[in-house]
């Protein structure tokens, strides 16, 4: 189901930065803000993606730092 979404009180530049991006990658207005909000909606904020880092790093193993600098050490010889 497809919903309509109506902006209101955007500035006469903004518009027009806005039609201008849209003709230069040959997309209609309508095309054009229908795929920056797809991209937006898809990216994950900044708080986010920290939150999704710190779930993920909680199942990596514990490595002392001293095993960390003999692993790196090791590569380099």
């Amino acid at each position: 189901m497809t919903v309509t979404i109506t902006v209101r009180n955007v500035p006469d530049e903004v518009r027009d930065e806005l039609a201008a991006r849209a003709a230069r990658s040959g997309r209609s207005m309508q095309e054009y803000l229908n795929l920056q909000l797809a991209r937006l909606a898809s990216t994950p904020s900044a708080a986010e993606a920290i939150a999704r880092a710190r779930l993920n790093a909680q199942s990596y193993p514990d490595i002392a730092m001293d095993d960390i600098v003999e692993a790196v050490g090791a590569t380099r010889r």
